[in-house]
Parts: structure tokens; sequence; C-alpha cells
């Protein structure tokens, strides 16, 4: 086809079909007829999109079944109304998740990086949960598995150019007022080195927040102790919570502190909930399947606990469950074995790659371990094991091929010599095997991946659309294809909000 007539193909749709961006998500009369949300919970699964759910729910389904083709759906598949929401923001069409959240959050596109504010940088967007707040008296809960001062929970009460300056958000945290908290510890939490301020934690106490670092502590807490910030009292990489696949018997995950959500807000003028499965995301960056799949389910597990309260109170709950954007482009499907999945073998990662550097792999770095015993706490952790191994059998899934022997020998070196290393630093190859990951940790996750059937194309994010699943009132307002903005749209318009 000529590029002439292409160009006259392209103008005739756009003149037949609006943009999505400007096509109202929802008019007037289909938002007064729609029942308005006294309970909201917004689910964002960080990096989560179709491939994500659906690789859950396929592991989920043939883990049941002993290797059979099937699926086990996670709590929200089956909502009633299931919407696509397009992510793009004003930088790029694989947009970061301060952009993303803040179209969630407050209807507006922005820059990759920035949180509620516009392009020049100077005119702030207010959120639905600060309108929830101030017009509607609603108690407001942020929970997430990664730090309470990181993009997306930032993006529902902080307002800044750069989604780095920590201090500055948990300054705003700590300003606006929302009752409860849940997560990961503070990031900066006295600012930068170069210029100490007082610890945001004691400047929230200051400010009436009763800031609780135990589980014990979380578990006695009730409504009448005010606003609370909860921070988990495990900590894994980053500060942040544990991997699920990670935590140990009893500690809390996501669905618990929903739980302790529920508990202290529910009053008699309404509450909003957004809950973050974060470390799908870093899961997805690094390229690990299991813990993606883990985390996955942890989320739908929380989601479970808002489904018992909307049983409860049909007429006047609204849940959704969304993405921001999708992360690491994760595959159901790898060129080594053809149309072939071998998801249960991923049923052998005990820990996910975080865990392996940090209990395993400073180690060796330390040591300078032998290779031959690496192999080791490779099988042990992973499955994937030698072909002389005495468990090794001739139609094992997980035994190394000459290849990937030599493929982790490599990477186990370049750990040994240089260890994680920055983008620009590295060459091509490097980066494309490596990515800025522990060489080693993701070489194994890699080759457990496409053992199972499992891909990646990339350390980073995408431009995939994200599911939107919604259950209760107004949840007809979330169905078809829109821009993510709308998601913010649907829902000031539910609740009256301006």
């Amino acid at each position: 086809m000529k590029k002439k007539q292409i160009m006259a193909m392209l103008l005739s749709m756009c003149m037949a079909v609006p943009a999505i961006a400007g096509i109202p998500a929802v008019s007037a009369g289909a938002a007064e007829e729609a029942a308005a949300p006294k309970y909201i919970f917004l689910f964002i699964g960080d990096g989560m999109s179709f491939p994500q759910i659906q690789t859950t729910a396929d592991y989920l389904g043939t883990t049941a079944s002993d290797g059979g083709i099937e699926t086990t759906a996670l709590s929200f598949m089956n909502f009633p109304v299931v919407g696509t929401a397009q992510t793009f923001d004003s930088t790029s069409f694989a947009p970061d998740s301060a952009s993303t959240a803040t179209s969630i959050a407050t209807g507006n596109k922005t820059y990759s990086g920035t949180i509620n504010m516009d392009t020049t940088m100077t005119i702030p967007f207010e959120t639905i949960a600060e309108k929830l707040k101030a017009q509607k008296d609603y108690k407001i809960g942020i929970v997430t598995s990664v730090n309470l001062n990181h993009a997306t929970p930032a993006a529902f009460y902080a307002h800044q150019a750069s989604r780095n300056s920590y201090y500055d958000i948990s300054m705003e945290l700590v300003e606006s007022g929302f009752d409860y908290f849940a997560g990961g510890a503070l990031l900066d939490l006295t600012g930068k080195e170069d210029d100490p301020k007082d610890d945001a934690y004691q400047v929230a106490e200051s400010a009436g927040y009763k800031v609780i670092k135990t589980q014990a502590e979380a578990e006695a807490l009730t409504a009448e102790d005010g606003k609370a910030i909860v921070v988990a009292e495990t900590l894994a990489d980053s500060d942040a919570m544990s991997y699920d696949l990670d935590a140990a018997e009893g500690e809390w995950q996501l669905k618990d502190y929903v739980d302790k959500g529920i508990e202290v807000l529910d009053n008699e003028n309404g509450f909003f909930m957004m809950v973050e499965g974060g470390k799908i995301d870093w899961a997805c960056h690094a390229n690990d399947a299991g813990s993606t799949i883990n985390d996955t389910y942890a989320l739908s597990e929380a989601v479970a606990s808002a489904v018992e309260f909307y049983n409860e109170h049909p007429e006047e709950t609204l849940i959704l469950v969304t993405g921001d954007h999708e992360t690491g482009g994760l595959t159901i499907g790898f060129a080594g074995t053809d149309y072939d999945t071998y998801l249960t073998n991923l049923t052998n990662q005990k820990i996910s790659y975080a865990k392996f550097d940090s209990d395993y792999v400073a180690g060796y770095k330390e040591n300078q371990t032998p290779f031959e015993e690496v192999l080791k706490d490779i099988k042990e952790n992973f499955g994937l094991m030698t072909a002389d191994d005495p468990d090794a059998t001739e139609d094992s899934k997980l035994v190394l091929t000459e290849y990937e022997y030599g493929k982790l020998e490599d990477a186990y070196n370049r750990t040994l010599e240089s260890g994680k290393g920055k983008k620009d630093e590295m060459t091509q190859e490097e980066y494309l095997l490596y990515g800025t990951y522990e060489p080693l940790s993701v070489t194994i996750t890699h080759i457990l991946n496409n053992k199972s059937g499992i891909s990646f194309s990339s350390y980073a994010h995408t431009g995939l659309p994200v599911p939107v699943f919604a259950l209760g009132a107004g949840q007809d307002l979330f169905e078809g294809y829109y821009d993510n903005t709308d998601i913010y749209n649907n829902m000031a318009a539910l609740t009256g909000v301006e």
C-alpha cells in the first residue's frame, strides 16, 4: 500500500472515530442512574496486566491438577464487569508508575517520574482520595507491599515533580491527614545525607499519627486509636515487605493489612482504600516469574477480603482491580519449548531472586565459593541440576543442558568479578543477559522460566493495556476499552466529587 493511501486511510479513521481520550467515560445520565458507592476498594497490581494474571491462573490450575492444562481463577477474574485501559503518559507509550498512578488518581496525564503535577511542574492535581476526604468525609486508607512513599501510594496524597523526592513525599503523607497507612518503611527517613531533616516518623507522631512497627501492635490496632502508620515488622529488599514467596509462617502480607484496614476504616460516612501489590512489578523487572506469580496471588487474596466485605454491603461497595502498566514483557510461551509449557517446574523455586542475593550471593562474593558448591544451592532453591546429579533422569525438565550450564557458569564468574552493573557501563550483550541485576540470580530465573515455558522481553515497563475488573455499585461504568484517566473519571462521577 502506498504512503498516500495509508495516510488517507488513517485520516478517514480519525474523522470517523473520536480519539479515546476525548470520549467521556460516563454520560451524565449513566452516572446519575448508577448507585453511589459508600465503600470503594481500588486494588492496583503494579506491573500487572493480562500476562501476570493469566500466568498465575495457569500456574494454580496446572499445579492443582498435577500438570494438567487447567486454570484456577483468581478472586477477581469472575467479576461481572471487565474493561481494558490504555496506559500511555505524556512521555512514552511505555510509562512509569508515577505518571500512570497520577492518571488513575486524578484523571490527568503527566510525565514519567512525576506525581500529580502537570507537565509544566507548576500545577498540582487533587486526587480522588483527597477529594473524598475533603468533600465527603470518607476515611482513607493506603496499603502497599513496597515503601509507603513509593510512586504508586504517593500518587494518592503527594504532588511532586520527581517521584524520588522521598522526604518531601513523606511530609505530604503526614499533611494528608489520611486515616490508615500500611506497608513498607518510608525511604529517606531523615532526608538526604547532605541536608538532614527531622525524622519523618517523629513528624508523623507530632501530627497525631500512631506509628506502629511491630506485628503485635498492628494486630492490636483499633479504630479508637485514630490515625495510624503501620510499617511491616519484617522488612526485606529496599525496606519493602517480603515477597510472598519469602514470607515466614504467620508474617503479615497484603491480605492482613487489608483486613485491618477494613476494621479501622469502617464508618457511617464511608471509606476509600487503595491497595498496591507493588512487588509484582519488582519481580517482573528482575524477570523472576516464580515471585511474580506468588505476589499476584497475594494480591488476589487481599481482593478476597474486600469481596467478603462486599458480600455484607453489596449495594454500597465498589471493588476495582487493575494495573498501572505491564512490566517485563511477560509471555506464556518460549521458543525453546515450542508450544509446550511446564509451569509445575516453578514449584521448585523456594525463594525470590532478592532473598537469594542476600542469603547466598553475598556470601559467594565474600568467600569466592567454588561453582560446584553454588550448584548445590541452586538445586536446593530452584530445582535446577546437572546431568550427573543423582536425582537427574532422562525425562527431567530441570536438568541443565550444556548450553544452560555454560550460561550459568559465565554468569557466576561475572558475579564474582563485578556483580551488578549500571546500564551505561555495560555492553549491549551484558545488559541483555543480566539487566542491572546480579548476573547469577537473574540467569537462574531466566533458565527456570524458560524451562517452564515462560519468557520476558524486557527489564523495564511495556506499553500493554491493563484490565479493569469491577464489582459492585457503579460496576457497569468500567466496561469497555478506554484510557486509564477514565478510572478516575468514573469514580468521581459515581461519588459526585468535583
